[in-house]
């Protein structure tokens, strides 16, 4: 049998693929990350086999596919956004391959577009941005970060994970060379209904973004004033109807 490492998409249910959803409708084994939305977990078979993520170590995880992978059954390991993109799935995949599991990754929406598109931001826009580079936030801490290159890396700047380290992401950004009044936003709990977001400038949007929670995405570049203008054209086109 298989084992499919599936993206559910950025946090909304109606983002994951038909494909993601199909195999999620048929497996034998669902292991499902926190961040999953109930609803997805929900459509696995009722005498399916639920097996959430919380407070599990990556290798324990890695180590339960292999040995589920063993078994006559299908196994749907179900991960938030893109299996690929900051999602460790490249773990797991290689734990699958090394034991001759066989196993298919099945794509989903990442955050990298979903989250600030939910928010109105184009990441890209003609004549704005023509690049993204996307980095983790968990390695804003010490130097895993290379913020001189960041700082002048022209396009969008996406920043996974990054909430919890905003203060010292935006300061050694600027530090380095960052205009600090380059248009930043934060998007918490981006695709979902109870999404928040705030805009500001390089050096204020830690400030701004203080009482936003996890999961949070942080957008820096001038696609973040596109977006504003966006928002505005949006209002004033709902305003007329």
């Amino acid at each position: 049998m298989t084992v499919y490492l599936v993206g559910a998409g950025p946090g909304d249910p109606g983002l994951i693929t038909a494909k993601g959803l199909d195999l999620v409708r048929s497996c034998d084994v669902l292991v499902y990350d926190v961040l999953v939305s109930p609803v997805l977990v929900d459509e696995a078979p009722e005498d399916a086999l639920r097996i959430s993520r919380e407070n599990v170590d990556q290798a324990v995880i890695n180590a339960l596919l292999v040995d589920l992978g063993q078994r006559d059954l299908e196994i749907v390991r179900l991960k938030g956004g893109d299996p690929f993109i900051f999602g460790r799935g490249g773990e797991e995949a290689l734990a699958l391959a090394e034991a001759d599991i066989p196993f298919e990754v099945v794509p989903g929406v990442s955050a990298l577009s979903a989250v600030p598109a939910s928010a109105g931001i184009p990441i890209t826009h003609r004549g704005v941005s023509a690049q993204v580079t996307l980095v983790s936030g968990h390695s804003a801490k010490g130097e895993e970060l290379d913020y001189a290159h960041l700082a002048k890396t022209p396009g969008t700047l996406v920043v996974f994970m990054g909430v919890s380290h905003l203060p010292e992401i935006a300061t050694r950004l600027i530090d380095a060379g960052k205009d600090a009044h380059t248009p930043a936003a934060v998007i918490s709990r981006g695709t979902h209904d109870d999404s928040e977001s705030v805009t500001g400038e390089l050096h204020e949007i830690a400030a701004r973004a203080a009482n936003l929670e996890s999961p949070a995405l942080l957008v820096i570049g001038d696609v973040v004033r596109v977006g504003g203008l966006l928002t505005t054209a949006e209002l004033t086109q709902t305003s007329r109807t």
